[in-house]
């Protein structure tokens, strides 16, 4: 019996999807279509249908672990420790000396192995 229970639960919930999607793409046709009126008024049309789909797709089962995986996304980011104006700024010199000096280095191994490569074919 809860088996029957689960397949009902997932076809309304791709349904819901279906419906969803519907709503976005209705959203986009209607901005084509009503292409007569200001630019602002359509993408406002156009922010509410996607407003509108997402508040139907977190209804689904998936649209509901989408919303528990976001809320432990932004737990887990703020966690973390940014790194300082000035560590940022020491970092990145660092990694432009390092950049620069194995930029010299190559060059001068290019340049070389093309005098070497020019012995031996003269």
């Amino acid at each position: 019996m809860a088996g029957k229970a689960d397949v009902t639960a997932g076809s309304v919930d791709t349904l819901k999807l279906a419906v969803s999607a519907g709503i976005v793409g209705a959203s986009l046709l209607a901005f084509y279509i009503f292409s007569d009126l200001p630019l602002l008024y359509r993408v406002l049309g156009i922010v509410a249908g996607v407003v509108l789909a997402a508040v139907v797709a977190l209804t689904t089962e998936r649209g509901r672990a989408f919303a528990g995986f976001m809320q432990d996304a932004r737990t887990e980011v703020r966690k973390m420790v940014w790194p300082t104006r000035i560590e940022t700024l020491q970092t990145t010199l660092v990694v432009l000396v390092v950049v620069i000096i194995l930029a010299l280095f190559l060059w001068l191994v290019d340049r070389g192995l093309t005098s070497l490569i020019q012995l031996v074919i003269r």
